[in-house]
């Protein structure tokens, strides 16, 4: 029993002796790899430097000749280390094993491939201002498995890229210019047309907003107390934009309705009693209801 286990030791330490030169044949060759993938992504990023690809789709086709890069170097030191393998069974193994993982890590090689497809596909890039599920923010970055999403507060969101791929994505940046809008309201005793053209004409006087698209001043609605005017312009599309254009846009408004001496009404509550209501009086007296 004894000499089966030594002779059984020996001959593994014979094979690892063996094996000697193949492993550091195999561990060239792997440093060899390492070294050609860092040359690889360098030249691809001299060659698509001076294009106009998106920054995301550069990342993708770094990431896909690294990949590549490394899958041929490991499958020859795998085929050095073990003469028997063949490429077509190292390759028939690989696909067995590929789909055992893909049941195994689902979620990743969903966020995977949702990164790739992220990538490829022209709209949200980088930079962007975007709101899905919650989320809103600015792109920061977009990785093969997550995107990351800056907040306007300053909080960074890492959003796997399956609810970006899967869910619907709103993207404000998309133009350049969107479509703001404001309510405003003004006395019923108003001359309604007179409104419209001076709250027009406080738009068109705003710098921020672009005169070449149309102001439109609807009269929306009878509200409690006034009538209603949708005003809509057309200015930067980022959150900040749309707000620096409103707060100008509803400070000349209110400068031009008091110019014009019409009023902005504030809302107005009637009591009514069924019964009279007693009045105060002087101790001693009966109260009187008026």
């Amino acid at each position: 029993m004894l000499s089966t286990l030594t002779n059984q030791v020996e001959e593994m330490g014979y094979g690892f002796v063996e094996a000697l030169p193949a492993m550091g044949i195999a561990l060239v060759i792997i440093i060899i790899t390492s070294i050609v993938a860092k040359f690889a992504v360098k030249i691809t990023d001299k060659i698509i430097g001076s294009t106009d690809l998106r920054p995301s789709l550069r990342n993708l086709i770094e990431t896909l000749i690294k990949l590549g890069v490394w899958i041929a170097g490991l499958m020859i030191a795998a085929i050095v280390m073990i003469p028997s393998l063949t490429p077509a069974s190292l390759i028939a193994g690989l696909g067995i094993g590929a789909v055992a993982i893909g049941f195994a890590f689902q979620d990743i090689f969903e966020n995977f491939l949702a990164g790739v497809l992220i990538m490829l596909r022209e709209k949200m890039r980088i930079g962007d201002i975007i709101e899905c599920e919650g989320i809103n923010g600015k792109v920061e970055h977009i990785t093969l498995r997550e995107t990351h999403v800056r907040a306007a507060s300053g909080e960074l969101t890492v959003v796997p890229n399956s609810i970006l791929f899967k869910n619907p994505v709103e993207i404000l940046t998309d133009v350049k210019q969107r479509c703001h809008t404001v309510v405003v309201g003004v006395a019923y005793d108003s001359d309604l047309d007179q409104a419209a053209d001076v709250i027009r004409k406080a738009v068109t006087s705003v710098e921020e907003v672009d005169t070449e698209k149309k102001v439109d001043v609807f009269a929306k609605e009878f509200n409690s107390s006034s009538v209603d005017f949708l005003v809509r312009w057309w200015a930067g599309s980022t959150p900040r934009a749309g707000h620096e254009s409103r707060d100008k846009i509803v400070r000349a408004i209110k400068r031009g309705l008091d110019d014009a001496g019409i009023e902005i009404p504030f809302p107005y509550v009637t009591h009514t009693f069924k019964e009279k209501v007693p009045m105060g009086s002087e101790p001693g007296e009966p109260s009187t209801g008026s």
